[in-house]
């Protein structure tokens, strides 16, 4: 017997290569300058920034094919509201691990651009947030939305 959530993880997989793959590696690369280059100290720093985004995010994106039964995109998002694990936590921890990856880069490649495309890259994403997503979300889910609003905070965890 097939499990519901298998489907979703399969789109999500391949929602992941597209969209989150190419603004966590595709961009970035292409900001970077061409040719060879050393890496210097500060790609310690940006080590454990990038592990945890990743980390973050593949454990955001589990919970949306798993608890949701959809995906990250917003042609197929999760059919049930996915407020447990990491999401008890923020409201948009997806998002913070991807920004987390960019700045980690930007310490990796010691590279300005990756670090000014992370800031536009987290301002974007603001904007889609308070302009589409929540808005969105309010309607499908409704007062359960509300109260995980009122509850948990967009960006930053409370103590």
């Amino acid at each position: 017997m097939s499990q519901p959530w298998v489907g979703p993880l399969v789109r999500t997989l391949l929602f992941t290569i597209l969209v989150p793959n190419t603004v966590t590696v595709v961009v970035p690369y292409l900001l970077l300058p061409g040719g060879d280059f050393e890496l210097g100290p500060a790609c310690y720093v940006g080590i454990p920034f990038i592990a945890l985004g990743a980390a973050i995010y593949l454990r955001c994106a589990w919970d949306f094919a798993r608890v949701g039964l959809g995906t990250p995109a917003p042609i197929d998002p999760p059919r049930n509201l996915v407020a447990g694990g990491l999401y008890h936590h923020v409201r948009n921890p997806m998002y913070v691990g991807i920004v987390s990856m960019l700045i980690g880069e930007s310490f990796f490649f010691e590279s300005r651009r990756v670090l000014a495309f992370a800031l536009f890259a987290f301002v974007a994403t603001h904007l889609f947030v308070i302009c589409y997503e929540e808005p969105t979300l309010r309607k499908k889910f409704g007062a359960s939305y509300e109260e995980y609003c009122r509850t948990v905070p967009r960006w930053i965890p409370k103590r």
